[in-house]
């Protein structure tokens, strides 16, 4: 542990699941370096997952050009750089900044032989671990104490907010996803909500609200509430951190509910989480389908399945036990 007066910039601009799985970085970072000033640069989209953060000291937020905010950040005197997104934009940062830095190793090449070559040369290492291998030559050491969300109090939602039917218990359903690829078909929702055959929340963005209600009016009120584009991003994280066990596609709401140690049962499509990002240091069930052979397809994912059969999703099996839900049925 370090008392030394020291000035740290994070660079991570995207997306929601990337910045909150760098969330150990900046924790330990601030504990190890007590007297350490931390900032943290991203989007601007983005500022509302960090604002309430305590170990940040500021936050720079992109929106526009990069040009005159490198003007600022070089008036700051950083000691170091700390580059856990590694692309064209942080390394003109690093440039003009001129100062010592570490930079976190994306591992693109061993990315793309898994998905077109299916050579699986990625270390069995969470993509957390990896972040924080990318301190350790600054002493700093993972305190296995998980991921950070914080919701600021005006955002947290109130049970008698929620319909009656969903305020004695619910399961958080994230229907979200960048990419189609990455999400069940309507349907296949559907099929999994009967499934799970208790109480469900709905999460997504507007985007997600149509398909939200497909869901809804298949299962009808008792039983699923839509909340997607109901909610800002804080409110839907703390619908999750009230949930019994979340369900959720490849997205950030997966990481939100790991950060909150929720069961969290992953819904794997194109992608998978031999890339390092299932859910970190919570329980979680995967589920995905292992008989595929052009399987994983994408690290990030597709509008459409590239094969046009789409078996990665349309053929997941839902035969497996959600445990907890059977305890509270049977009481």
């Amino acid at each position: 542990m370090s008392h030394k007066p020291v000035k740290f910039l994070i660079l991570r601009f995207s997306s929601i699941g990337d910045i909150v799985l760098t969330t150990p970085v900046v924790r330990c970072l601030k504990q190890q370096y007590p007297q350490a000033e931390i900032h943290y640069f991203t989007k601007i989209r983005h500022k509302t997952l960090l604002t309430e953060n305590p170990y940040i000291d500021r936050i720079w937020c992109l929106d526009g050009k990069l040009g005159t905010l490198l003007k600022e950040l070089r008036h700051e005197k950083f000691d170091y750089v700390l580059d856990l997104h590694t692309n064209v934009r942080t390394l003109r940062i690093k440039l003009a900044l001129g100062v010592k830095s570490y930079s976190f190793p994306k591992l693109n090449v061993q990315k793309w032989l898994l998905t077109q070559f299916k050579f699986n040369v990625m270390p069995s290492m969470h993509i957390v671990d990896r972040y924080m291998a990318t301190v350790a030559p600054l002493g700093v050491s993972n305190d296995d104490q998980g991921l950070d969300y914080f919701i600021p109090y005006r955002d947290e939602v109130e049970r008698d907010w929620l319909p009656l039917t969903h305020r004695a218990g619910y399961v958080a359903y994230a229907i979200g996803g960048q990419h189609a690829t990455k999400r069940l078909p309507v349907e296949r929702m559907v099929e999994l909500c009967k499934k799970i055959n208790y109480p469900t929340i709905l999460l997504g963005g507007k985007e997600d609200f149509e398909t939200g209600e497909f869901v809804r009016l298949a299962l009808g009120d008792a039983l699923i509430f839509n909340a997607c584009g109901k909610c800002n991003l804080n409110q839907s994280a703390s619908l999750v951190k009230q949930a019994g066990i979340v369900f959720s596609h490849d997205t950030g709401l997966m990481h939100i509910a790991a950060a909150f140690k929720k069961k969290v049962y992953s819904i794997w499509g194109n992608t998978t989480p031999l890339f390092g990002m299932y859910p970190y240091q919570t329980p979680h069930v995967v589920l995905e389908n292992n008989s595929l052979s052009c399987r994983p397809c994408s690290k990030i994912g597709y509008e459409k399945c590239p094969k046009g059969h789409f078996k990665c999703m349309n053929e997941l099996s839902f035969q497996f036990e959600i445990k907890e839900l059977s305890a509270r049925k049977r009481g």
